[in-house]
């Protein structure tokens, strides 16, 4: 691994950052536009808040429920990432690749059932004593 000389960087600039920040949400807006999943994803972070509006949860309650839908966000956006650039390299049929997507897409399952149990973990005792 070489390393790149101080004297090679670029000194830190402003319009850098914002460009990189305009590339984030050019690729947040690619998500949306090409997958179906990010439906699915809207719909259960739509469905959590309003339960969050009913039901109430305290400050460290809601810090759980951001932690764990923010983690299933962010494991389906490099799922997309990972699926698009497999595609790329590979777009026949392939065993490692096919290894490949669906560790990637377990890693969503397993992101989204934490979340799943989580919310019901806060949010079964709160239904239950809501009379």
């Amino acid at each position: 691994m070489s390393k790149v000389p101080p004297e090679k960087i670029p000194p830190f600039s402003i319009g850098a950052r914002l460009k990189s920040f305009r590339y984030a949400w050019e690729g947040l807006l690619a998500f949306f536009r090409g997958q179906h999943n990010a439906i699915i994803h809207i719909v259960a972070t739509a469905v959590l808040v309003i339960i969050c509006l009913f039901v109430q949860p305290g400050a460290t309650e809601l810090m759980f429920l951001a932690v764990v839908t923010g983690l299933v966000w962010m494991a389906e956006l490099i799922n997309s990432a990972i699926e698009k650039l497999c595609d790329l390299v590979s777009p026949g049929y392939h065993p490692k690749v096919k290894y490949i997507k669906d560790v990637a897409a377990a890693a969503v399952l397993v992101s989204a059932i934490t979340a799943v149990v989580v919310a019901l973990i806060i949010f079964i005792p709160k239904f239950l004593c809501y009379k």
